[in-house]
């Protein structure tokens, strides 16, 4: 146990010691944001002719967004000579004067320099600001804090991890995994700061090249965005990387590269997964050339990214709520009611029926048993397992404009009602399910019911919220009123 906190306050005390001796700190600005270009991808190749127009890529961006600072997620310099390629690459941000990083990727070992032998490189360069890390598996696991505008209290976490090339053996599949004492050096730094933290999470942002199996959970949801023109190369081997993240509860999103054609962005287990955009114009893939920008914001979970090129922006997108600068701007939004407001509670009616419920239609011609108010929803009236009903009704007070993410987990089915509108469809005899909508509303009041049926074994209840200022959770009491 000593051995490990040896390590972590080693980490941090040398990182901190590095940020002084080159005056550079991370650090949020004074309008309360730190921003972050990723670039990924880069290929470079020192004897290319195209080496010039991906130093163009990279400039344009940093012109445009003016970011805080940037992070390379792998296969940076896949091509000898090594050494005159990181150079070069190193000289673009010392003429930005901006700080950077790096995680490697597969190919980064393969151009004649080891792993390590990178980070030796660049260690003590102007404006880098990455680590080879403690003796794990792998060179650059390490973590950056940020820290607030005002004061030297961290305020955020960068968490640089290595994701290797290939396992120790073919029968493993082609990629290699985040072994497990990267895994157990993050859950003891994490556990570190949040102890500092008043056991609270900080927000933190992981950077690695090859991305996880869960990549694949996010193919298709609603919540997803950006273009998948090809597979994900992932390790066959799933290490827990994802689960401990989700544990931890500090970090919000998880930024790779490694697929070209994939910039595609999605939530899983609240947890945001997003590729970056391939920045190198000698790399494969047709996507346009440029960088995924993070503007993460002091003393909130909470982040927005987009992709920027020469061209423009594409694909913006709002953490936690998981909506996109499109749903803002092409939705209708609806008026909020005038509501004189009784009491903070939701009103229900509990219905019996003596046949099976498929769908929430049937719940008109079930038995009306008992009405009453609750704080929130809940089956808890019930006093049948099966082939019971609820109606919900109550007024949502909605705190400002803009687009809202609901949901219901129900068994069986449920059915989400904003303003006379059907926001989420979980209708239907089922196991427990998950089901989303949005809607976009006005600051203020707005009717909502819910119909909730249980046909047999299993019922089940929940329902939530989010939005670009909320991360999803259940809808909370004070959100829930009874108006006249």
């Amino acid at each position: 146990m000593k051995k490990h906190i040896l390590i972590a306050v080693t980490l941090f005390c040398a990182t901190t010691l590095f940020a002084q001796k080159n005056n550079i700190q991370l650090k949020f600005n004074k309008d309360g944001y730190f921003k972050i270009a990723q670039f990924t991808d880069l290929h470079w190749s020192n004897n290319s002719p195209n080496c010039s127009k991906t130093i163009e890529v990279i400039k344009s961006v940093i012109a445009t967004e003016k970011p805080d600072m940037a992070i390379l997620t792998g296969d940076v310099v896949t091509d000898t000579p090594a050494k005159e390629g990181w150079l070069r690459i190193a000289k673009i941000f010392e003429e930005v004067k901006i700080p950077w990083a790096v995680t490697l990727g597969n190919h980064d070992e393969e151009a004649g320099i080891t792993r390590d032998g990178v980070f030796d490189l660049l260690s003590n360069l102007p404006y880098f600001v990455g680590e080879k890390g403690p003796e794990l598996t792998g060179s650059g696991n390490y973590v950056l804090p940020v820290q607030a505008h005002s004061g030297t209290k961290t305020a955020a976490l960068l968490y640089c991890i290595d994701s290797h090339n290939k396992p120790s053996a073919y029968k493993y599949g082609h990629y290699n995994w985040i072994h497990f004492n990267q895994i157990d050096w993050y859950r003891k730094t994490s556990d570190k700061y949040t102890a500092q933290n008043n056991d609270t999470p900080l927000p933190a942002l992981m950077f690695f090249h090859i991305p996880v199996l869960e990549f694949n959970n996010i193919v298709g949801k609603e919540k997803t965005i950006g273009n998948k023109e090809e597979g994900v190369a992932s390790p066959e081997i799933n290490s827990g990387m994802f689960c401990s993240i989700v544990e931890k509860k500090d970090v919000m999103g998880v930024f790779v590269g490694h697929d070209h054609n994939n910039d595609y962005i999605g939530i899983d287990q609240g947890i945001a997964l997003a590729f970056g955009r391939t920045t190198g114009v000698d790399a494969y893939g047709k996507l346009e050339r440029g960088g995924r920008i993070i503007k993460m914001y002091e003393d909130k979970n909470q982040f927005d990214t987009w992709i920027r090129t020469p061209k423009g922006i594409e694909l913006e997108y709002y953490y936690p709520s998981g909506l996109s600068l499109s749903d803002e701007e092409t939705m209708e939004y609806l008026p909020a009611k005038k509501l004189e407001v009784v009491r903070q509670g939701v009103a229900y009616k509990y219905y019996e029926a003596d046949h099976k419920l498929i769908h929430t239609d049937m719940i008109a011609s079930a038995k009306f048993i008992k009405e009453g108010i609750l704080n929130n929803f809940s089956i808890a009236p019930a006093t049948a397992m099966d082939s019971m009903a609820l109606e919900f009704k109550a007024y949502i007070k909605i705190p400002e404009r803009g687009v809202y993410q609901f949901y219901t987990f129900s068994d069986d089915g449920s059915k989400l009602f904003i303003d006379g509108k059907v926001v989420v469809d979980n209708d239907g005899s089922h196991s427990l399910k998950r089901a989303d909508g949005k809607i976009a509303l006005e600051a203020g009041y707005h009717e909502l019911k819910l119909l909730y049926f249980e046909n047999y074994m299993g019922e089940f209840l929940e329902v939530g919220i989010s939005s670009r200022n909320i991360r999803e959770d259940v809808i909370p009491d004070n959100m829930l009123y009874i108006g006249k």
